[in-house]
């Protein structure tokens, strides 16, 4: 018997578009620090790590917020989530800032997280005025 579609993973495009940032991220992250691991002096730690780490945690809060908004069969729980998910894309693009100012050859692929960012945001205005 074929599994029905309820056992795989959703696949709405706000959903497929919040993987797509994750995984950006984590190899754009991946990338920045090995950057910032070799532009280090003194054994302290370049201040870039923690956000490419930022990013990183954020990108994987996106998808779990769009799904317990979409569970929750309360307008005042699934706004709840909705104002986290702002936060949270907010909070990329801020941390986009933050390491396009570090000398990198990995902040060359940040313009394009942030064009991934700009379609999510525009995915989740839609997304929100269908919940």
């Amino acid at each position: 018997m074929k599994p029905t579609r309820s056992h795989h993973f959703p696949s709405s495009p706000i959903y497929n578009k919040a993987m797509e940032i994750l995984t950006l991220s984590r190899n754009i992250s991946t990338y920045l620090v090995d950057d910032f691991v070799s532009c280090t002096k003194n054994n302290h730690e370049h201040p870039g790590i923690y956000f490419s780490g930022d990013i990183i945690q954020q990108s994987n809060s996106l998808a779990p917020e769009i799904l317990k908004a979409e569970s929750h069969p309360f307008q005042e729980d699934r706004m709840k989530h909705l104002a986290s998910l702002e936060r949270l894309t907010m909070s990329l693009t801020k941390n986009c800032d933050r390491l396009e100012n570090f000398p990198s050859n990995g902040k060359d692929f940040l313009p394009i997280l942030r064009k991934e960012l700009k379609k999510f945001r525009k995915l989740q205005r839609n997304w929100m005025m269908t919940l």
